[in-house]
């Protein structure tokens, strides 16, 4: 599936479509994406229960303190990615396990509902006859950031519960899967880049494509 200006979705960039304003416009709605899943994280985090004073990494609505160089690198070579995993006090939360998994699944969550929040923008642009070109990218770049959240390796979102299913006493293996989560999904990108062989995306980009079908319309 395609947008009316043939950007495509998942937007990946590639030699076909380095276009300027296409560029432009996924840049600025994978920071939109990576501000808002790391500051939902924040909220759920503060209202379940670890709440701390004058914490600079949370609520300062400023994306580069939230930017994760692989999550970043995983944005430019896969079209999704994650920002900087937002610190957790476990100690803090009357149920740990369940609570840093409601935590982590904020994140897309909150990217679902910024793809929403854009669409709404999208539909009134639309009654106008203006372009929606830059808020359909937004919808794109969210919706894509949320789905493969849904991905079981950490530190996507869904990665947590796999972590927090784990037993406590194995503390090495947790921390063994937190360190190699991030490196295994940017190589699986870069196999499917290099090889053109779907390793990931054939089982998520059709739930990318419907989604987005049903919050933009095309």
């Amino acid at each position: 599936m395609t947008t009316s200006t043939a950007w495509p979705v998942p937007f990946v960039i590639g030699p076909h479509n380095l276009a300027i304003d296409a560029v432009t416009a996924f840049v600025v709605s994978v920071l939109l994406a990576c501000m808002v899943n790391a500051e939902a994280q924040a909220f759920a985090s503060t209202f379940l229960g670890d709440t701390r004073v004058g914490a600079k990494d949370r609520f300062n609505f400023n994306v580069f303190l939230h930017l994760s160089i692989l999550g970043s690198i995983c944005y430019l070579v896969g079209g999704f990615g994650w920002p900087r995993t937002m610190e957790i006090d476990r100690s803090k939360f009357a149920h740990p396990r369940l609570y840093t998994v409601i935590t982590r699944l904020a994140g897309p969550v909150a990217n679902l509902l910024l793809a929403g929040i854009a669409t709404s923008v999208v539909s009134l642009m639309r009654s106008f006859e203006w372009d929606p070109m830059v808020f359909l990218m937004v919808i794109g770049v969210n919706v894509t950031t949320a789905i493969y959240h849904l991905v079981p390796i950490p530190p996507l979102a869904m990665g947590s519960l796999v972590c927090e299913l784990i037993p406590e006493d194995a503390v090495r293996t947790r921390s063994l899967v937190l360190q190699i989560g991030p490196f295994l999904i940017l190589a699986l990108v870069l196999l499917e880049r290099l090889t053109d062989q779907g390793i990931i995306s054939p089982y998520v980009d059709p739930l990318i494509k419907s989604t987005f079908s049903y919050f933009s319309g095309l």
